[in-house]
C-alpha cells in the first residue's frame, strides 16, 4: 500500500480523541496505525505527554518499530521520537510499574523480577486444585463482581481455584520479590490501586495510548486501562472482535466491541481485505457475518479455500500432500504454515515431542532437541540453565532470572557465557540429538555436566546437590536417537512451519494448513460466536493464497455438504 484509503485516512487524521477501529482481517492495520501514531505525535508537539502504541507479541512491536521508523524518516518534519514509545502491553507495564514500584505493594525488599516457571524455589509454592497440586506457574488471574479470582486450565476447561487460599500463596511469593507473566499484571493491577501517585504520574506521563490487536485485551489488562482513562490518559483501540481467542482470559473482543459506544469515543472501521484472494475473503464473510471487500484480483496459479481427509495414523503423507500442493502453486513454503487448535498435535506434527529420559535428564534431551532441530538456541539454553538450577542447592531465589535475562544480572555475564557455549557446542559440551540415546549420548552428556557442575562450583562459588549420579539416571532412555539424522538435516527446502492458531495470530501466510477435529469444524462452520470458531475464523483469515482444512476422515461424509456450501472446494 503506497496511500491509504478513506477508511484509513480518516482514521489516520481523526481528532486527538479516544476512537474505537473495528477493523477485518487484512485491513492494513499496521500500516494505519503506524500512520495514526504519527499523526497523533505531530499534533502533541505542543503539548505534555508521551505517546505510546501497544500491541501483544514481540513480533507486532519488531513490526511497528520498523515500519515507524521508515515512515519517520521520509517525513521533513521532526516526529521527536523520544516522545513516541512501541512495546508489548506487558513490556510497559513491566518497565513502568512493576520494576521500579511494585515490591513495595509485594512487600518484598527486592526488585520485582519475572520467573520462568523452572526454577527450583517454586516447588515451594504450589496450589492444590482440589484433586492434586498445581505449579503456581499455573496460576491464572481473572476478575469478577466480587474482585480478583484464580484459576487455572485443565486440558483448556477453565477451573476455579479456591479464591482467598490461592491469594495467600500468591502474596507469599510476592515477598520474595517473583512472579509469571499472569501474575505480574495482578502485581500491576494492585500496585497502581495501593499507591495513586503512581497512577497519577502514569496517566500524566502517557496522555494517549493506542493499542493494536484490542481483541486480545483480557479482564486483567481491561482494569488497568481503566485506571489509565479515569485520570485522564486518551486510550484509542484497533482490531478484530472476531479473532478474541483468549476467552478463558476474558480477552473475548468484547471489550473492543463495546469500546466505540462510550460517550467520547469516535467509532470507526476498516472493510476492505488487502490480504486474502476474494474466495477466502467470502469464505471469511460467511463465518464471522461480515461483507468486507477483496482488494486483490484472482491469481492466475492455484488458490482458494480447499478441504481434504485424513487419518490420525498417515499425517506424515497429509503434510507431504500439502507442501507438494505450496510448491506447485509456486508459494513460499517458508511464508507458510501447518496450524493446529493445540500444542499437542502441533508438537507431534512437527516431531518436537519425546518421550525419552526423566526428571532432569529428560530437560536436557528437549534443550537438544530444540538446539539441534528446532534451531532454538535460546529456548535450549534457557532449558540448560534451569536444569543447571536443578543440579545447585542455596540458589538465590531469581537466580535462572537473572541469567536468562541479561539485564536483571550484568554480574552473571560470565556465568551466562560459559552456559551458553555448553548449549551451543555439541561437540564438548550438549551432546549431539542424533547420538544412540542410552548409550552414547547419555554417557557424554553425564561427563561433560558433571564436568560443568565442577566448573561453576569452582569458579562461581555454585554448591552442587549430592546425589548428582542419581539425578542423571538414564532411566527412560532407548536404544535410538532422540532424533534421527534424516530429520535433523531434512532440506530447508522440504521443511514447513508447524504451530498453532494462536502463536500465527495477527500474521500473513502464503499458505496454510489447518489441521482439525470434527468439533473444531463443526464450531468454525457455526459462526464467531463461540470461542473455537473464532479460532477457526482466524487460522482461515491467515491464507493470503491457498487454505486447506484437513477434516478427520471418519467425519467428512457429515460435514462435506456444509464444507461446499460455504466455498470449500474438495482437493482431488
Amino acid at each position: 500500500m503506497k496511500t491509504p484509503s478513506q477508511e484509513q485516512s480518516a482514521i489516520i487524521d481523526a481528532p486527538l480523541d479516544p476512537i474505537s477501529v473495528v477493523a477485518c482481517a487484512g485491513s492494513g492495520k499496521t500500516y494505519t496505525v503506524v500512520r495514526r501514531l504519527a499523526e497523533v505525535q505531530q499534533k502533541l508537539d505542543s503539548q505534555r505527554g508521551r505517546v505510546a502504541l501497544l500491541s501483544f507479541s514481540n513480533v507486532a512491536v519488531d513490526t511497528f518499530r520498523r515500519n515507524y521508523n521508515s515512515l519517520t524518516q521520509k517525513r521533513s518534519v521532526s516526529t521527536r521520537s523520544n516522545r513516541v514509545e512501541i512495546e508489548t502491553l506487558d513490556g510497559f507495564i513491566t518497565r513502568n510499574v512493576l520494576r521500579p514500584h511494585a515490591h513495595r505493594t509485594m512487600q518484598a525488599s527486592q526488585t520485582a523480577f519475572l520467573v520462568s516457571g523452572r526454577e527450583p524455589f517454586l516447588s515451594g509454592f504450589n496450589v492444590s486444585s482440589g484433586d492434586y497440586p498445581i505449579s503456581i506457574t499455573d496460576v491464572k488471574v481473572g476478575l469478577d463482581q466480587f474482585g480478583v479470582n484464580f484459576y487455572w486450565l485443565n486440558n483448556n476447561q477453565k477451573k476455579d481455584l479456591n479464591r482467598e487460599y490461592t491469594k495467600k500463596i500468591v502474596d507469599r511469593l510476592g515477598k520474595s520479590g517473583a512472579y509469571t507473566h499472569d501474575l505480574g499484571r495482578y502485581w500491576c493491577y494492585r500496585t497502581l490501586k495501593e499507591q495513586p501517585t503512581i497512577l497519577r504520574a502514569l496517566a500524566r506521563r502517557y496522555s494517549h495510548i493506542l493499542i493494536d490487536e484490542a481483541q486480545d485485551i483480557g479482564a486483567v489488562h481491561q482494569k488497568i486501562l481503566e485506571l489509565l482513562i479515569s485520570k485522564g490518559t486518551k486510550v484509542s483501540l484497533i482490531g478484530d472482535p472476531n479473532q478474541g481467542i483468549y476467552e478463558f482470559a476474558g480477552a473475548d473482543g468484547g471489550f473492543l466491541a463495546r469500546y466505540g459506544k462510550r460517550p467520547g469515543v469516535i467509532e470507526m472501521k476498516l472493510t476492505c481485505n488487502y490480504r486474502s484472494v476474494p474466495s477466502i475473503v467470502d469464505l471469511a464473510n460467511k463465518l464471522s457475518d461480515r461483507d468486507d471487500d477483496p482488494d486483490r484480483c484472482v491469481p492466475k496459479t492455484k488458490n482458494g479455500a480447499f478441504f481434504i481427509p485424513y487419518k490420525a495414523t498417515d499425517l506424515d503423507n497429509l503434510v507431504h500432500t500439502f507442501q507438494t500442493a505450496v510448491l506447485a502453486a509456486k508459494l513460499d513454503i517458508e511464508k507458510s504454515a501447518i496450524i493446529c487448535r493445540g500444542n499437542s498435535l502441533a508438537e507431534k506434527l512437527a516431531g518436537h515431542k519425546t518421550e525419552m529420559g526423566q526428571g532432569i535428564v529428560k530437560q536436557f534431551a528437549l534443550a537438544a532437541i530444540a538446539r539441534d532441530k528446532k534451531k532454538d538456541y535460546f529456548e535450549a539454553f534457557k532449558t540448560v540453565v534451569a536444569c543447571i538450577a536443578g543440579l545447585m542447592v542455596d540458589l538465590p531465589r531469581n537466580w535462572v532470572a537473572s541469567v536468562v535475562q541479561p539485564a536483571q544480572g550484568m554480574e552473571n555475564r560470565s556465568l551466562r557465557r560459559l552456559i551458553w557455549y555448553f548449549t551451543r557446542n555439541h561437540e564438548t559440551g550438549l551432546p549431539c540429538a542424533t547420538l544412540e540415546a542410552d548409550t552414547e549420548w547419555h554417557r557424554l552428556l553425564r561427563d561433560r555436566v558433571t564436568s560443568l557442575i565442577s566448573m561453576l562450583e569452582k569458579d562461581f562459588d555454585l554448591k552442587p546437590v549430592d546425589n548428582i549420579g542419581r539425578k542423571l539416571a538414564k532411566r527412560g532412555l532407548t536404544n535410538s536417537p532422540l532424533v534421527a539424522a534424516k530429520d535433523l538435516h531434512a532440506s530447508s527446502d522440504s521443511a514447513i512451519r508447524v504451530d498453532t492458531v494462536h502463536q500465527v495470530k495477527g500474521e500473513s501466510l502464503d499458505a496454510v494448513l489447518y489441521v482439525t477435529k470434527k468439533e473444531h469444524v463443526v464450531s468454525m462452520l457455526a459462526g464467531t460466536g463461540s470461542e473455537v470458531g473464532r479460532i477457526g475464523y482466524v487460522a482461515v483469515t491467515r491464507a493470503k493464497n491457498l487454505l486447506w482444512l484437513a477434516v478427520p476422515s471418519s467425519s467428512l461424509s457429515e460435514l462435506r455438504t456444509k464444507l461446499i456450501a460455504h466455498g470449500f472446494q474438495e482437493v482431488k
